[in-house]
């Protein structure tokens, strides 16, 4: 397996300071929140532990590598937005606003930020163009955004990337293993879209943990 390195996030710390690395899960799934994985770096640091994207990972390496990235990190945070937030304000707000969330965990400011993926979904739009009072991109308790910096499969390459994409995968698979489950099989699908979910969801209908907005097969809009 390739493991990822820290040549991308030691460039980008020492040219602008302390840097945030973050990734999301569970963008795709059709029940749960989606959440963000942050660690915050440097450039002089110890080596980095053997980190590569989560979904390469198995799940016992996933969770033996917890514990290593949060003592490695200069700090670590996970942000969510749960599935009402996904249904009212869409999923690239939700994703905003588990990011913030994220950094505010860290309790560390950071002065450039990397974002794993083609788009930038964290940096915050005009305020000027939001209507409603109490929208997440208006909260004043979550912190600004500095610059970003997207890269595609940046999980893959980047060690800090990496660290959050694996941080933010187990914690939220936790949250679905523990979650009331009335036959929805979440500790096998962690609330994506599998076969056994979808036949579940015709017999039992959907819960208040699916995104409702969404077109889940075999659900009749209203």
């Amino acid at each position: 397996m390739k493991y990822a390195d820290r040549t991308i996030e030691v460039t980008e710390a020492k040219k602008h300071g302390l840097v945030a690395a973050l990734d999301e899960v569970g963008r795709g799934a059709i029940a749960g929140p989606v959440g963000v994985g942050c660690v915050i770096v440097g450039a002089d640091m110890p080596p980095a532990p053997q980190v590569a994207d989560s979904k390469l990972l198995g799940q016992n390496r996933r969770s033996a590598l917890v514990k290593e990235i949060k003592q490695w990190a200069l700090a670590w945070g996970i942000g969510y937005a749960s599935p009402a937030e996904i249904d009212r304000y869409g999923i690239v707000v939700a994703l905003r606003t588990a990011g913030r969330r994220a950094l505010k965990h860290c309790q560390m400011s950071a002065n450039f930020i990397l974002l794993d993926g083609k788009h930038n979904w964290l940096s915050v739009p005009d305020p000027d163009l939001l209507t409603a009072a109490d929208h997440p991109d208006l909260d004043p308790t979550l912190p600004p955004v500095p610059s970003v910096r997207t890269i595609v499969k940046g999980d893959m390459q980047c060690s800090a990337l990496a660290a959050a994409s694996i941080l933010a995968k187990v914690d939220r698979d936790e949250i679905m293993v523990k979650t009331p489950d009335p036959g929805y099989g979440w500790v096998n699908n962690k609330g994506y879209g599998s076969r056994a979910h979808l036949e579940a969801i015709t017999r039992l209908g959907i819960s208040p943990f699916h995104r409702r907005s969404w077109k889940i097969p075999g659900v009749k809009e209203t």
